[in-house]
C-alpha cells in the first residue's frame, strides 16, 4: 500500500514551529506571527484550526473560532476580533465560525490546499449545527485598480461591486465567491498593513443550509467534567548534610502526591537554597549564587527521572541559575512526567534579589504544554503584574502555578491577593507553594512566611470563597484538590461575569516586543497582525 502524501487534520501544539516557518515562506510583506499567537490559536480551539502537509511538510494552516453573530457582523477590525491574534475571543456558545486566517504556501500548486481547508471549515461548522462561517476576506487587487487608467474605481464598495458583477477579476475575491461564500459589505480599515487591499476587507458568510435560519440559535456549553488533581508543596527550609539529603526529603512528598494520584506537584521559590546549609561557613551572596548555580545539572535530572519513575509532573519551584551570557536568573524547572523539561525564567526580579545576588530577569513568557492541557508559571513577584498572567490565559491556559518565597505577612498578601485576582481575571486555576521556616547562615534566608493554596474564579461553579484548599500557615505540609477545568469553560463562556469575553478589545491590548535569544536583535511587532494569506480569513 502506497503511503499517503496528502493530509489535512487539525493542528497540533507540535506543529507551532512549522507553522511558523510557513507563514513566513508566505507572507515576506506582512510580520509574522509570534510562537506564543500560534500556541494560542491552536490552545484556545483546537478543532477549529487546520493543517496540511505534503509529504511531511506543513503548506497549509487555517485559524478559525466560535463567535456570536451580533459580534461577528457588527463593525470591527481583525486585531480586535481576533484577540491580538491569540484566538482568545473564542466563544464555545458562539453560533458562527469566525475564520481569521488562512495560509497557503505559494509554491505548491495543483493540489487546492486552499479549497480543502475550506472544506474542513465547513465540515465544522454542519457538524456543530452553526449558522454559518463569516470572516474578513482581502480584496488584493483594489489599489491597483484604483490606480488603473483603465478601470474606473470609486471606492473599495465600488470595487467589490464590480468584482461580483464579474466585471473586475479579483483572484480572492472570485475564489472565495466559486465557493459559495457571500459579499455581506466592506469593512474599512479591517488591515491598515494590507496596502493591496487598502487596509480594507470583505465580510463574507457562507450560510449553513442544515439550520433552520428562522429560528433562534443557541448553543449551551454542557457542565462537563474535565479533572485535573493538583498539589502544592508547603515547604520547610532545614539544614540538610548533603545534596542526596535535600533530593530524599523532596522526593518524599513526590511519592505521597503520586500516591494520591495527582496530576502536579508544585513546589516554592529557591526551595534549592537549603543546599547552602551544608557549607562549612556562609557565603557571600555572589559565592553562594555560584555555588547555588553549579548544581542546575544535577536538580533538572534529578526532578526528571523523579516526574517519570512517579508519574507526576513536577513544577520545580525555582533555582537560581547561570545562563550562558554570565548573568544569573531565577529559573523554574518544569519537568513532566514524559520526560520532558521546560523553563520558564522569573520576569521581574524583586529589588531584593536584585540587591543581594545580583539576579536579572529573563525576557520570555509561554505557556508550557503538559497532559492536562496548557499551563503557565508565574516566580512570586511576576504574579504581581497583571499583563503576564494575561498573556498566558492568551495562549490557552487554565491553570497557572505560582512558586513564591516571602518572608513576612505582608509579603505573603501581596502574592496571595494578586494571585487570586489572576484567577478571576482570566478565570483560570491558580496555586501558590511557598516556603516556611528559616535557613541560619543563608544570607537573606532569615524567616519564611507562607499559608500554600489552591485558588480558583469566584463564580458558581467553584468554591464559596473562592479557595479550592489552603495550608495551615507556616507548617510544612502538603496540599490536594481536584479542580475541574470544564467549570473553567463554562464560566467563561456563560458565567455570571465573562472577565476574559468582555475585554474591550477595540480600546486597548498589550503589545510584546520579541526578543532573538540567540542574536539579541529585537523584533519589533506592528499592531494589528492580520491574515497573511491571500485566501482570505
Amino acid at each position: 500500500m502506497g503511503q499517503k502524501r496528502l493530509e489535512i487534520r487539525q493542528a497540533r501544539a507540535k506543529d507551532v514551529r512549522g507553522i511558523s516557518a510557513l507563514v513566513k515562506r508566505a507572507y515576506d510583506d506582512l510580520p509574522a506571527y509570534t510562537q506564543g499567537e500560534i500556541r494560542g490559536q491552536i490552545n484556545n480551539f483546537p478543532e477549529g484550526c487546520f493543517v496540511a502537509l505534503l509529504d511531511d511538510t506543513i503548506v497549509g494552516y487555517c485559524a478559525t473560532m466560535r463567535i456570536a453573530g451580533a459580534i461577528a457582523f457588527a463593525p470591527h477590525d481583525w486585531d480586535e476580533i481576533s484577540g491580538n491574534g491569540f484566538g482568545s475571543r473564542h466563544d464555545p456558545t458562539g453560533d458562527w465560525l469566525y475564520g481569521y486566517e488562512m495560509c497557503v504556501d505559494p509554491k505548491v500548486r495543483g493540489v487546492r490546499i486552499g479549497r480543502r481547508l475550506y472544506e474542513e471549515r465547513r465540515a465544522l461548522a454542519e457538524e456543530h449545527d452553526l449558522t454559518g462561517i463569516v470572516f474578513g476576506g482581502r480584496m488584493p487587487g483594489y489599489t491597483r485598480a484604483k490606480r488603473s487608467k483603465s478601470i474606473a474605481v470609486d471606492s473599495p464598495d465600488d470595487y467589490l461591486e464590480q468584482v461580483v458583477a464579474g466585471k473586475i477579476h479579483d483572484q480572492v475575491l472570485r475564489f472565495q465567491l466559486a465557493n459559495g461564500f457571500e459579499a455581506e459589505r466592506v469593512i474599512e480599515n479591517y488591515l491598515p498593513e494590507d496596502k493591496r487591499s487598502g487596509g480594507n476587507a470583505v465580510l463574507m458568510a457562507w450560510r449553513n443550509p442544515y439550520v433552520d435560519h428562522d429560528e433562534p440559535v443557541k448553543h449551551r456549553l454542557p457542565r462537563g467534567v474535565e479533572a485535573v488533581r493538583v498539589a502544592t508543596c508547603q515547604l520547610q527550609a532545614r539544614a540538610v548534610a548533603d545534596f542526596d539529603e535535600f533530593m530524599r526529603a523532596i522526593e518524599y512528598f513526590v511519592d505521597v502526591a503520586a500516591d494520591y494520584e495527582a496530576d502536579f506537584i508544585t513546589f516554592p521559590e529557591l526551595f534549592t537554597l537549603m543546599l547552602l546549609s551544608f557549607e562549612k561557613k556562609e557565603l557571600s551572596p555572589v559565592e553562594a549564587i555560584e555555588k547555588l548555580s553549579n548544581y542546575t545539572p544535577r536538580i533538572r535530572s534529578a526532578l526528571s527521572e523523579m516526574a517519570m519513575r512517579y508519574n507526576i509532573n513536577i513544577i520545580g519551584g525555582s533555582h537560581p541559575t547561570r545562563m550562558e551570557d554570565g548573568d544569573i536568573h531565577n529559573v523554574a524547572y518544569v519537568c513532566l512526567r514524559d520526560g520532558s523539561i521546560h523553563e520558564q525564567e522569573k520576569i521581574h526580579p524583586t529589588p531584593n534579589e536584585r540587591y543581594w545576588w545580583n539576579i536579572k530577569g529573563g525576557d520570555r513568557i509561554d505557556v508550557i504544554p503538559t497532559d492536562c492541557g496548557p499551563i503557565g508559571v508565574l516566580i512570586c513577584y511576576d504574579s504581581e503584574f497583571p499583563e503576564l498572567a494575561r498573556r498566558l490565559a492568551d495562549e490557552g491556559a487554565r491553570i497557572i502555578f505560582v512558586p513564591f518565597c516571602t518572608d513576612s505577612r505582608q509579603g505573603y498578601l501581596r502574592v496571595r491577593y494578586c494571585g487570586q485576582a489572576r484567577a478571576i481575571e482570566n478565570q483560570c486555576f491558580v496555586v501558590l507553594s511557598g516556603n516556611v521556616g528559616n535557613l541560619p547562615n543563608v544570607a537573606n534566608m532569615d524567616i519564611q512566611y507562607a499559608q500554600s493554596c489552591i485558588l480558583t474564579p469566584c463564580d458558581f461553579p467553584f468554591a464559596r470563597d473562592g479557595i479550592a484548599a489552603e495550608a495551615s500557615e507556616n507548617v510544612e505540609t502538603l496540599t490536594i484538590s481536584d479542580i475541574n477545568l470544564a467549570d473553567l469553560s463554562w464560566a467563561r463562556a456563560e458565567g455570571t461575569v465573562r472577565n476574559l469575553a468582555d475585554r474591550r478589545f477595540d480600546l486597548y491590548r498589550i503589545e510584546w516586543d520579541d526578543a532573538d535569544k540567540h542574536t539579541g536583535k529585537q523584533r519589533l511587532r506592528r499592531e494589528p497582525i492580520g491574515p497573511h494569506s491571500p485566501g482570505g480569513g
